[in-house]
């Protein structure tokens, strides 16, 4: 299966899109970008369907809120928006402290999961860092979601930056999950919590060339959660060192 395009998560220009949503689309476009990642989509779902549209974008992906019944809404937006894989992009870092809380968040999204299916739609879910700091009998709990969720349709969005802060090689990680991976949040960086310090991919610490190689099936999606320097300047960054590893968008 060859690789998705790349796309960019909307959360990066948040506030570009917050006081503009057609400019900052169609500056995105200019960018070479055809395919993003909303955020919110049930707010931000009236604004985005004509902004992307104008500018000839789609979104395949998008983050929205999936678990404590919230759901039907998300997906509900995502037919207006023709999102087919919504992602449930946190979940508090107090309920993956034990294998039965861990067991109860699979539960809840293979349920999810199944419900999503009757739509045409695929459920996964985004980490952050302390789903894999924190260890379950000795395993990241992230690790520990995957396994309880069997055979059930959830797919994963690795967040590649915030596995490497949370102490486990995103590029091991990536072998032991396998095709659960649908998505890869690409960032740079020092790989610390300090989001500020984020940097264009291919400018920090991270591997990002084996990432890649290691989840060739799996989209990337550019992010950055803050970043010193002009966004637009940093995702050009970004989506010129994803090209030179061989990534179309």
């Amino acid at each position: 299966m060859p690789r998705p395009s790349a796309s960019v998560q909307l959360y990066t220009v948040r506030d570009a899109l917050a006081a503009d949503p057609a400019a900052t689309a169609h500056r995105l476009a200019d960018l070479g970008v055809r395919t993003v990642e909303p955020f919110g989509l049930v707010d931000a779902v009236e604004s985005l369907e004509p902004a992307l549209s104008a500018a000839g974008l789609t979104a395949p992906t998008s983050h929205v809120t999936l678990h404590g019944g919230a759901h039907e809404a998300a997906f509900a937006a995502a037919r207006r928006l023709g999102v087919t894989t919504l992602i449930d992009p946190y979940i508090p870092e107090e309920r993956w402290t034990t294998r039965t809380d861990v067991a109860a968040l699979a539960a809840e999204f293979a349920e999810i999961a199944r419900h999503a299916a009757g739509h045409g739609l695929q459920v996964a879910y985004h980490n952050h860092w302390w789903e894999l700091e924190t260890l379950v009998d000795g395993s990241p709990a992230l690790e520990v979601f995957a396994d309880e969720l069997g055979d059930a349709p959830v797919a994963l969005e690795l967040d590649t930056y915030w596995s490497a802060v949370g102490g486990v090689d995103p590029v091991a990680l990536l072998g032991r999950l396998g095709e659960r991976v649908v998505a890869l949040h690409i960032k740079d960086g020092p790989i610390t919590r300090d989001a500020a310090l984020q940097l264009p991919a291919g400018q920090g610490a991270m591997p990002i060339a084996e990432i890649l190689a290691a989840a060739p099936s799996a989209r990337p999606v550019i992010e950055f959660d803050e970043y010193a320097g002009d966004l637009f300047e940093g995702i050009a960054a970004s989506i010129a060192h994803l090209r030179s590893l061989g990534v179309e968008l």
